[in-house]
């Protein structure tokens, strides 16, 4: 499971951040139930997220949130790189 690069705009200025795609997935899935842009939602939690803390360790979190609290079920797509259960 390969780490990929992205970049996203966050109030008028680019920034980048690295997740694995199955966390990607993950934040895309949550983004659309919110009604939001993946770069709406990674500009909040990049908003509320601790001044000494990093973008790729707080969306992980954030995504580990939502599994925990029930919101993941079921609801990302795992992508073809991820690996199946056995």
């Amino acid at each position: 499971m390969a780490v990929r690069k992205r970049s996203v705009s966050i109030s008028g200025h680019r920034t980048s951040y690295s997740v694995e795609d199955a966390f990607q997935d993950a934040l895309q899935a949550l983004a659309e139930d919110d009604g939001l842009s993946l770069a709406r939602l990674i500009a909040r939690i990049d908003a509320e997220k601790p001044a000494d803390s990093n973008l790729s360790s707080a969306l992980r979190l954030y995504v580990l949130d939502a599994a925990i609290d029930g919101r993941l079920t079921g609801r990302a797509p795992r992508s073809a790189s991820a690996p199946r259960p056995r």
